[in-house]
């Protein structure tokens, strides 16, 4: 029997999507090939120059000890944006020059399109040295096709949306009382002050009926949980399993995620998944998945315009399940992790 091809992936650990995808990644592949993972670096706690002293140390433990990895068939690097990619950057051109082996680099930054646009002729050189010597670059839509593609070169991008498992939601599609769900890290970007805001607003406004549940942690969740212990309708939820986020979700009706920046949100498809209409902001690649019958665009930092989006759907709960069972299809059709890891190993071979 010929021996499966060697594949190893590389990335971050801890840090949300990224982490999730590459967990998926594995799961969906080891049937295929003989899959490992190298994470020896995580996202580190703290902050300030704590945080950047952690951060270094993570990654330059994590470069030494690479190269005393088994040389593989194939190579995968996750990267996001600026630091995320600088350390990529390694990975990459080693296992490109030293190993001679293909090696593709997949990009997740939610501000990649800033990062490619930098002025530093330092880090455009190195955006260009990564990007000739990859195989192949896989982007999350085709609005970071176009930008990639400038540098990398159009046959070499691969557009390869993220993926949920669909089977692992049981939608329920609650209208009595409409559900109304943010699970997340509670930190700026993703839009947990704006919600906890249209939330307030919401509840001194007469004649809806809704409930709120919230999960993550972060830097607010002091506000998340004082907000939840004013009303009885609102309730913090703090860290949350993978299991008890999929049953959260599952007993929404309105995923909420008023994001500052993103790729494709993992987190936002997994709402689609649990059957919930999708109150998000138009970044990244949002626009090209949430039209007007799976859910509502607003604009980022704008309470005020989020309140009157989830009142909109609060009052009309038909509209909202809708919505639901509308992107619930659209995940099964398009999104599930078996048409993405098909689309993996075709890009494997050809690049081996």
């Amino acid at each position: 029997m010929k021996p499966k091809q060697t594949l190893l992936i590389v990335g971050p650990k801890g840090t949300g999507g990224i982490d999730r995808y590459i967990t998926e990644q594995r799961r969906y592949l080891e049937d295929r090939m003989d899959v490992r993972v190298y994470t020896r670096y995580t996202a580190p706690k703290g902050e300030g120059l704590e945080l950047a002293a952690r951060m270094l140390l993570s990654s330059l433990v994590a470069v030494a000890l690479f190269p005393f990895q088994r040389r593989p068939d194939i190579v995968h690097v996750h990267s996001s944006h600026t630091y995320s990619f600088y350390r990529a950057a390694f990975f990459a051109l080693f296992s490109k020059y030293v190993w001679r082996v293909p090696v593709v680099i997949h990009i997740h930054g939610s501000s990649f399109d800033d990062f490619l646009a930098t002025d530093s002729r330092v880090v455009r050189r190195l955006q260009s040295l990564v990007f000739d010597a990859v195989d192949d670059v896989v982007v999350l839509s085709e609005y970071w096709r176009g930008l990639v593609s400038r540098l990398a070169g159009e046959e070499k991008v691969h557009v390869m949306a993220n993926a949920v498992e669909p089977a692992e939601y049981d939608p329920t599609y609650p209208t009595d009382p409409v559900h109304l769900v943010f699970v997340s890290n509670l930190i700026e970007r993703k839009g947990i002050r704006e919600f906890l805001d249209a939330v307030e607003i919401l509840e001194s406004t007469p004649g809806l009926d809704f409930e709120v549940s919230i999960g993550g942690r972060g830097p607010h969740a002091d506000r998340a949980e004082a907000v939840a212990a004013a009303h009885d309708n609102v309730s913090y939820l703090g860290f949350l399993s993978e299991e008890d986020k999929r049953d959260l979700i599952s007993r929404g009706t309105v995923f909420v995620l008023p994001t500052y920046a993103e790729g494709l949100p993992i987190a936002m498809l997994e709402g689609m998944a649990g059957g919930n209409a999708i109150v998000t902001t138009p970044v990244g690649s949002i626009p090209e998945v949430i039209t007007d019958d799976r859910g509502i665009l607003v604009a980022p930092g704008d309470a005020e315009e989020l309140a009157r989006a989830l009142a909109r759907l609060v009052s009309n709960p038909e509209e909202a399940v809708r919505m639901g069972q509308t992107n619930r299809a659209v995940i099964e059709e398009r999104y599930s992790w078996q048409s993405n890891a098909d689309e993996l190993v075709a890009m494997y071979a050809s690049a081996a």
